[in-house]
C-alpha cells in the first residue's frame, strides 16, 4: 500500500509534466503562425516531419531502444517478464511522446505515460525486492494510476488495469490500484485544475425514442473501428518495405504534414476540435482551414468531417510507422466523437428525429474506444469520468455495447492485444488457459532417463535397470534421433535369464505413438489433452526429433497450482 501511494505520487507528476511539455511546446512551435482562419498555417507541413525526425534521433542514438506500442509492451512485461520493465522507461516515453505530439504527430499521449507509470510501478518493485506477483500488481498500479493522472479519472485508470492489461479483479489488487489511481488524479488536480479533459454541457435528457438512434450510432462506430484495423495493417506493409528509418520519417512527415496542413484538426491529439464539437462550436473546426467558408453548408460540413474521420486513421499510423511515439487512445477519442457527430448531423438533415449533436460527440467517444480497445467498461467510465456525463450512461451503454460486440465479432483481439496473441504471448483472464499456455516446459521437464541404443540387446537393458530406477528407458539410434521406448513390464520375464541377454533385441520390443511424444514447442494444452482419459503419466518431449526430457502428470500440475496461487492471491 505504501508503495502504490509513491507510485500514485510519481505517476501523477508524470501526468502534469508530460501535459506541460506538450503545451509549451506547441505554444512554442504555433508562436510564429502564417495562417488565417481560411488560410492554414504553412508551417504545419514541415512541424511532423520535425517532430518525428527529433524523436527518432533521441530513441535510435540516446535510448537505443523501442519505445512504440507502450500498452503491448506492459501486457508483454505483465505476460513473459514477471513485471520487470527497463528503467529508462520511467522517462523516455515520457519526452519522446511530448516531441512528437507537440510538434503534431497524430496520436495520443495516453499509451506512452502508460508505459511510463507502469515502468515506476515495476522498478519500485525491483529496489523493494518483491517476487514477481507483486511487481505485477505494483505494474499495474502504475497504469491505473497514469490513466487516473493524466484523465483525472480514476475510475477508468483501475478498469484499464483490469480490461486490458488483463489484471484479475482481486481485493488484493483492488485496493492499491485504488490508492494508486486517487492518488495520481488528486495530484493532477492540484496542478491543472479541477476543469474536466473535454467540456462538456448536458443540455438534452436522453429519451427513449431516441435508442434506434444510438443504436445506429454504434453500428457505424463499428465501421469505424474495422476500418481502423484495416488502416493500420496497410501502413505497416507499405512502411515495413522500407529499410531505412530516416526515409520513413521523410515520407511519413511529408504525408503527414499534408494531411495536417489540409485538416487542421488532425494536429496532435485532436482534443481541442473535440472540445469544440462537444460545446456546440462546430465552425471553429474549420478554422485555419481551406474549408472554413463552407462551415455553414450542411453537405459540405458532412464531407468534410467524413473526410477527417478517414484521414485520421491514416495520420495515427503513418506518425507511428514513421517513427514517432504515441498511441491510439486520444485517436478513437478523436475518431469516436467526430463519427458521433457525423451520424448526429445526417440524423438531423433527414428532420425525422431531432438529435443532440453534442451528446452523440460523446457516445461516439466511447463506442469508437470500445471497439478499437476492446474495453468496453473503460471507454464508458471514462467518458463518464472526464465530462461528468452520467446522465447518458443509458446510450453510452446502449451504443458501446454495440460496437464492441459488432467488431468482436469479426476480430478476436483489440488494438494492443492483436501482436501478442500473434506471436503467442497473450496473458488473459482464462487462468487456466494462461497458466498452461505460459507454463515454462523445460523448467519442468524431467531429464535423468537411461538412453539406450537402438542396435542394442537385452545386456543393454539389463544394464540400464541396475543404473535406473525408472520404469522405461529412452531408444536412439547412433545420431541421437529418438525413437521410441522400452517398457520394463515388457521384458521383465526375461531379466534373470542370462541365456536371452544377447539373442533379445531392443528393436523388437520398442514402443512408438504419437499418442505419448509432443514437440517442445507444442502448445502446453495439447500436450495435456494426451493425459485426459488415459493411465499415462508421462509424455515424451522431443526437439527437432530429439528427445530432451520428459513431462510428468504431478509436475505440470504443480506447475499450475504455483501459477494459480502466484497470479489470483486475494490475500
Amino acid at each position: 500500500m505504501g508503495a502504490s501511494l509513491i507510485i500514485g505520487t510519481l505517476c501523477g507528476f508524470a501526468a502534469v509534466l508530460l501535459k506541460n511539455l506538450v503545451t509549451y511546446t506547441y505554444e512554442l512551435i504555433t508562436s510564429w503562425s502564417f495562417g488565417t482562419p481560411d488560410r492554414a498555417n504553412i508551417l504545419y507541413l514541415m512541424y511532423p516531419m520535425i517532430g518525428i525526425f527529433i524523436t527518432v534521433l533521441w530513441v535510435r542514438y540516446l535510448i537505443k531502444a523501442d519505445l512504440s506500442h507502450g500498452v503491448s509492451k506492459v501486457m508483454y512485461a505483465l505476460s513473459r517478464g514477471n513485471g520487470k520493465i527497463a528503467p529508462h522507461n520511467t522517462w523516455s516515453s515520457l519526452i519522446t511522446s511530448s516531441i512528437t505530439v507537440g510538434f503534431g504527430g497524430s496520436v495520443g499521449l495516453e499509451a506512452p505515460i502508460v508505459y511510463t507509470g507502469s515502468a515506476i510501478g515495476s522498478n519500485i518493485s525491483r529496489l523493494l525486492h518483491l517476487d514477481s506477483h507483486l511487481t505485477k500488481i505494483l505494474v499495474a498500479c502504475g497504469a491505473a494510476g497514469a490513466v487516473a493522472g493524466v484523465f483525472k479519472a480514476p475510475i477508468a485508470g483501475i478498469l484499464f488495469a483490469f480490461e486490458v492489461l488483463m489484471l484479475d479483479m482481486t481485493m488484493f489488487a483492488m485496493l492499491p490500484m485504488l490508492v494508486s489511481a486517487i492518488t495520481a488524479a488528486m495530484i493532477s488536480y492540484f496542478y491543472l485544475g479541477q476543469d474536466a479533459t473535454f467540456t462538456f454541457t448536458f443540455t438534452e435528457p436522453f429519451s427513449l425514442n431516441k435508442i434506434p438512434a444510438f443504436m445506429v450510432l454504434g453500428i457505424v462506430s463499428a465501421v469505424a473501428c474495422l476500418y481502423f484495423f484495416r488502416i493500420d495493417a496497410l501502413v505497416k506493409r507499405m512502411f515495413l518495405r522500407l529499410k531505412n528509418p530516416f526515409v520513413k520519417v521523410v515520407i511519413g512527415g511529408i504525408i503527414l504534414g499534408g494531411l495536417v496542413y489540409v485538416f487542421p484538426p488532425l494536429f496532435g491529439e485532436g482534443y481541442p476540435a473535440l472540445n469544440k464539437l462537444l460545446s456546440g462550436d462546430m465552425y471553429s473546426v474549420f478554422e485555419n482551414s481551406f474549408f472554413y467558408n463552407l462551415s455553414s453548408n450542411n453537405i459540405a460540413v458532412v464531407i468534410v468531417i467524413l473526410s477527417i474521420i478517414l484521414l485520421k486513421s491514416f495520420a495515427t499510423n503513418i506518425t507511428c510507422a514513421a517513427g514517432g511515439v504515441g498511441g491510439v487512445f486520444a485517436p478513437s477519442l478523436f475518431i469516436g466523437g467526430f463519427v458521433g457527430f457525423f451520424v448526429a448531423r445526417l440524423i438531423n438533415m433527414t428532420g425525422i428525429l431531432p438529435v443532440s449533436e453534442s451528446n452523440f460527440v460523446l457516445v461516439g467517444m466511447s463506442s469508437v474506444m470500445a471497439g478499437i480497445m476492446f474495453a468496453p467498461l473503460t471507454s464508458i467510465f471514462l467518458i463518464a469520468e472526464i465530462t461528468g456525463g452520467y446522465d447518458l450512461l443509458a446510450p453510452l451503454l446502449i451504443s458501446t455495447t454495440i460496437s464492441y460486440l459488432a467488431v468482436k465479432t469479426t476480430r478476436k483481439f483489440g488494438v494492443y492485444a492483436n501482436a501478442l496473441a500473434k506471436h503467442g504471448d497473450l496473458m488473459t483472464h482464462n487462468k487456466d488457459y494462461s497458466a498452461l499456455h505460459f507454463m515454462d516446459k523445460r523448467r519442468i521437464l524431467e531429464t535423468n532417463f537411461y538412453k539406450l541404443n537402438i542396435d542394442g540387446t537385452l545386456r543393454d537393458i539389463v544394464r540400464a535397470v541396475e543404473n535406473s530406477n525408472r520404469n522405461f528407458f529412452i531408444v536412439e539410434d547412433k545420431e541421437g534421433y529418438f525413437k521410441g521406448v522400452i517398457v520394463l513390464d515388457d521384458v521383465r520375464q526375461y531379466l534373470f535369464k542370462k541365456d536371452y541377454y544377447d539373442r533379445i533385441l531392443i528393436k523388437d520390443y520398442i514402443r512408438y505413438s504419437k499418442y505419448f511424444i509432443s514437440e517442445i514447442d507444442e502448445p502446453m494444452e495439447k500436450i495435456v489433452k494426451k493425459f485426459l482419459g488415459t493411465d499415462r503419466y508421462s509424455i515424451v518431449i522431443t526437439e527437432k526429433g530429439k528427445f530432451v526430457g520428459c513431462l510428468s502428470r504431478a509436475n505440470v500440475f504443480q506447475a499450475y497450482q504455483q501459477y494459480i496461487r502466484q497470479n489470483s492471491s486475494d490475500d
